[in-house]
């Protein structure tokens, strides 16, 4: 029967398959809801080892006790003092039937409500449960481990992981089972037999798992990265409900309002815009904005596409008369608290579709040196910035190609072709206000009228830049004040709308800019973070004549100009692997080969020799399924020692290669063919035999090279062979095979 120590294993495999979701919601939230029901799980299984009328309901305590615990951690405040109610069963049904569905549509790490966390629990103590009841009632810990390793399977279909985290998480997971493996041991085994096979399981595994770690290491450090793992979230967006009006739409009725107040801001930090959506699709009539919304999760993290050092600002907003469904953001947010929007992460934009009331933003704001930005390439990789601008007017490329004076696309490009805007364009005044901003409006906005809201300049600036290969995006949203309110703060209202042009910077991510040359920087007297900056490189800029693009970097590569002398060399990734991947083949398919080859060599043999081999065939795989031998042991010795470790034709199998090997030392003639038939007839019962092990044990014995590596001491090996049967008075002798074989 498993002890204790194999049951505690069993319940540790199932938390740290739990742990796997570490990715999804982070250590400590994970913490609590698995060790609790973990706890709970090895208590009862033991008071139900110790207490003989509780055993037969060991399933069902192990079931209500472990739901119990479960309660009392993620869904505790649906508790009355700790005693489940109507909500708490109805979260518990939540948890089994949206919970996963719930977290897959969250941003990570995600919140750990109970409505997304429930189902880790969930998982794990059915897991452990399973895992004990299958453990106590197969004693195989390889089965007892299969609810568990289900656990793992499921967490990799949520965040797959990969590098140090994957080496780390798997060495956690593989510890728990070879303790497991380790403790779980026949009760009859002898100390002595335990000692040895532990020691064996060591000797044998060490090496395995240090080429192991090196392996995957050294595949997560120098093998390059493949894309994105496929996960369940990938086809799991939160779904938004409704149809809205464009927001470009209704940049025009806002300024004929231009005194509604629309929110009021609180803080330290002033940025000098809110955006409110970001529209980066045109199909030549309409604008239309992302449509991945997910959950806001605690956190977002900073966007790969910024690599300079950010700082997090933090303002408080109450909401007036938006009319939703957008809420006030930043290009790169961190947080809500007070609301629980969707986010698209891509963009940045947050949806409510009621909008009411105060929240807490936090966001990201990357800290650019002005020599930086100025001489900044632009970003391809930037999702949207170069999408489809519909079928633009045959003159319109000229004109885009013309506005930045033939440099090749990056950021100085896009600033002079802001410049090109401002300098060349007016901004409507507020009576007749044109709108529209379908290639229509904008054909008339830029060879006609030259005359425009912030929805033609925007919308132009980016069909323009996008033509001459400059990634842009459309926003929408409001400018901050100038005058604060006598609180600190301020209020922003209809007159502040704006549409604007971003552009993807490399390494700062998305930079706004302001065609129209309206925007109100350091918004109520405070600094301006990334918009300040970029005004300095705009005071920066050559003027049209002297504009020029930066030399290019010679290209590197095999063969090419950059290579010349330069010593550069690829890191030779294979052949550092070569090594550990030709032992990994050696061990798969060496070992078995080299085994049969030599039992071939063996059978060869003629005369004593045969009777040699067959002895020294059966002695080295019983050795293989690691029975004990020692030099001297007689087939008797040996016959006992493999008593017990498969069927009894095994220990038939010896005692017929024993009367072999007494007739060839005792009867004083020339063994014959007959007596090598008889001796590898009593090897091939031992195989059969053999055979009836489990698959795990045949294939670590077919594996198991020491056999091979004690094959030459083979050769000189003794074996005192005492008559299987011996006539009363007869004298005790003793000689080896091998000299019998040399007469």
């Amino acid at each position: 029967m498993p002890g204790r120590f194999s049951v505690l294993c069993v319940v540790l495999a199932a938390v740290v398959a739990g742990l796997f979701f570490v990715p999804v919601f982070g250590v400590a939230a994970l913490l609590a809801p698995l060790l609790v029901p973990a706890a709970v799980l090895f208590g009862v299984a033991q008071l139900c080892a110790r207490t003989e009328v509780l055993a037969a309901w060991r399933p069902l305590l192990l079931l209500v006790a472990g739901l119990l615990a479960v309660v009392e951690t993620v869904p505790f405040p649906t508790t009355a003092a700790g005693l489940p109610t109507g909500e708490t069963f109805s979260a518990l049904a939540s948890g089994i039937t949206e919970s996963w569905r719930l977290t897959l549509q969250s941003t990570w790490p995600a919140r750990p409500s109970p409505d997304q966390l429930l189902f880790v629990p969930l998982l794990a103590w059915p897991a452990g449960v399973l895992g004990i009841e299958l453990l106590l009632r197969s004693r195989k810990p390889l089965v007892a481990l299969i609810p568990s390793f289900a656990v793992v399977v499921v967490s990799q279909l949520y965040v797959a992981l990969s590098g140090l985290a994957a080496v780390a998480a798997g060495l956690g997971y593989a510890a728990v089972v070879g303790a497991l493996f380790a403790l779980t041991r026949p009760g009859e085994e002898k100390p002595a037999r335990r000692a040895r096979r532990t020691a064996s399981a060591f000797s044998s595994g060490v090496p395995v798992v240090v080429l192991g770690l090196a392996a995957a290491v050294a595949a997560g450090l120098l093998l390059p990265g493949p894309g994105r793992a496929y996960s369940l979230k990938q086809d799991q967006p939160a779904p938004v409900s409704g149809r809205v009006a464009g927001p470009l739409d209704d940049i025009a009725n806002r300024l004929e309002h231009p005194d509604v107040p629309m929110f009021s801001v609180r803080g330290d930090a002033r940025p000098d815009r809110w955006p409110l959506v970001v529209l980066d699709t045109f199909d030549g009539v309409n604008w239309t904005p992302g449509s991945r919304y997910r959950r806001l999760g605690a956190e977002l993290p900073q966007s790969p596409l910024v690599t300079v050092p950010s700082r997090e600002r933090t303002a408080t907003i109450r909401l007036g008369d938006l009319g939703g469904p957008w809420l006030p953001s930043q290009t790169w947010p961190a947080a809500v608290s007070g609301a629980d929007p969707l986010v698209e992460e891509s963009q940045g934009s947050l949806w409510l579709p009621r909008p009411t009331g105060e929240y807490r933003l936090s966001w990201w704001e990357p800290q650019v040196p002005v020599a930086d930005l100025s001489a900044a390439a632009i970003d391809q990789r930037a999702p949207g910035g170069l999408g489809m601008i519909g079928e633009p007017p045959a003159e319109a490329e000229a004109m885009a190609r013309a506005a930045v004076g033939g440099l090749r696309p990056s950021f100085q490009a896009a600033l002079t072709l802001e410049r090109f805007f401002r300098e060349g364009y007016h901004t409507a005044a507020s009576t007749g206000l044109p709108s529209g901003n379908g290639w229509p409006q904008l054909r008339k906005f830029l060879f006609e009228t030259r005359r425009g809201t912030s929805e033609q300049f925007a919308a132009a600036y980016v069909a323009l830049a996008r033509i001459v290969g400059i990634p842009a995006r459309l926003v929408v949203g409001f400018r901050s004040p100038a005058v604060p309110d006598a609180g600190g703060g301020y209020t922003v209202r209809n007159g502040d709308v704006l549409a604007w042009p971003e552009v993807a910077v490399a390494g700062a991510g998305w930079v706004p800019l302001d065609p129209t040359g309206t925007t109100r920087l350091g918004g109520a007297g405070g600094p301006a973070g990334l918009s300040e900056v970029t005004a300095q490189a705009r005071a920066q800029l050559p003027p049209a004549t002297q504009l020029h693009d930066a030399p290019v970097a010679p290209v590197k590569g095999p063969g090419g100009a950059g290579d010349a002398g330069n010593g550069d060399r690829s890191f030779p990734v294979l052949w550092v692997l070569a090594g550990p991947a030709a032992l990994f083949l050696a061990g798969l398919v060496g070992v078995p080969v080299a085994k049969f080859v030599r039992s071939r060599r063996r059978r060869r043999r003629t005369g004593a020799g045969a009777v040699l081999g067959a002895w020294l065939e059966v002695r080295d795989r019983l050795r293989d399924h690691s029975v004990p031998w020692t030099a001297g042991m007689t087939a008797r010795d040996l016959a006992a020692a493999a008593h017990g470790i498969g069927t009894p034709s095994i220990v038939d199998g010896i005692r017929e290669l024993g009367v072999t090997v007494d007739q060839v030392l005792w009867s004083g003639n020339a063994p014959g063919a007959q007596a090598g038939h008889q001796a590898w007839a009593a090897v091939l019962t031992v195989q059969r035999g053999l055979a009836g092990r489990g698959l795990r044990l045949r294939l670590r014995a077919a594996l198991d090279p020491r056999t091979l590596l004690t094959g030459v001491q083979a050769r000189s090996s003794t074996m005192r062979c005492a008559p299987t049967s011996s006539a009363p008075g007869s004298m005790p002798r003793s000689r080896t095979i091998a000299e019998r074989a040399r007469r």
